[in-house]
């Protein structure tokens, strides 16, 4: 899987002494996302992803998060149209809130928001939405950032919660698909896990009733439901990368094994 951070070029505290006249122009020009191929979700945005997307999970046994896929091969972001707006109903939380992102202390007592002064939107014209006031102080719409990201942080607190538990009862299991592009060309997914459904079943019933209190079964059989979303993405990726084949001629899974100022997580 790509390295999400990418997405951050220049990221630095914001502060008054340094931002003052700055301005945020969002828009829709999600540009910074184009040669990325997975970014992580919250537990809380899965009811909203999972119509569009194949949420699998990432990483190992020290620390492990649901992502999204947005492109079969690296560098590649199948959501992204050739205008760099957003080709989907719903955009992952992990977006939304760029250019802002919190930075941890070493002993992770403390966040402080930062921001990519890289990000195209950002710029001292007075376009769009301006971080601090002419007095200094904070502005709505920069109030209303560090909400939204400091709930992201919350959130993301919870999802690591939810993703040690499946380590702990051992339910997650590597995945890889493989399958041919338009071109003729062999290629392979891997690197994620996928919840195995047999395991799943041979859970204790105080197990499950306690993943059911805690809404995690509904999570888990909504990461399983959205699997069916990869063939989806394959059409993608025939749209994308058209090749000159038969009419009719479609991408197949060969197998699988193994931003507004008041807005929302979800």
């Amino acid at each position: 899987m790509a390295t999400q951070l990418l997405i951050y070029e220049k990221v630095v505290p914001v502060s008054k002494d340094r931002h003052t006249g700055w301005s945020v122009k969002a828009g829709n020009d999600y540009s910074f996302a184009k040669h990325v191929n997975s970014v992580p979700i919250l537990a809380v945005e899965f009811a909203s992803a999972a119509d569009e997307y194949t949420i699998v999970f990432a990483g190992n046994e020290e620390g492990t998060m649901p992502i999204v896929l947005l492109g079969i091969k690296e560098r590649e972001n199948l959501f992204v149209n050739e205008a760099n707006h957003w080709d989907a109903k719903y955009v992952p939380a992990f977006l939304r809130r760029y250019p802002f992102v919190f930075s941890e202390s070493e002993d992770r007592s403390t966040f402080t928001l930062c921001i990519d002064e890289d990000f195209v939107g950002c710029n001292q014209e007075n376009k769009g939405e301006r971080l601090f006031d002419a007095e200094g102080e904070r502005t709505q719409y920069l109030d209303n950032m560090l909400r939204f990201v400091n709930e992201y942080q919350g959130q993301n607190l919870r999802t690591q919660a939810f993703c040690q538990k499946l380590r702990e009862l051992d339910l997650l299991e590597p995945m890889q698909a493989e399958f041919t592009l338009t071109s003729g060309q062999r290629s392979r997914l891997a690197g994620f896990f996928a919840v195995n459904r047999e395991r799943l079943k041979r859970l204790a019933d105080e197990q499950v009733i306690d993943l059911f209190k805690l809404d995690e079964l509904e999570l888990i059989y909504l990461h399983l439901q959205s699997m069916r979303n990869f063939t989806g993405m394959l059409e993608r990726s025939a749209a994308h990368n058209p090749a000159p084949a038969a009419d009719g001629d479609k991408p197949a899974e060969e197998a699988a094994t193994g931003h507004a100022p008041d807005e929302k997580l979800h």
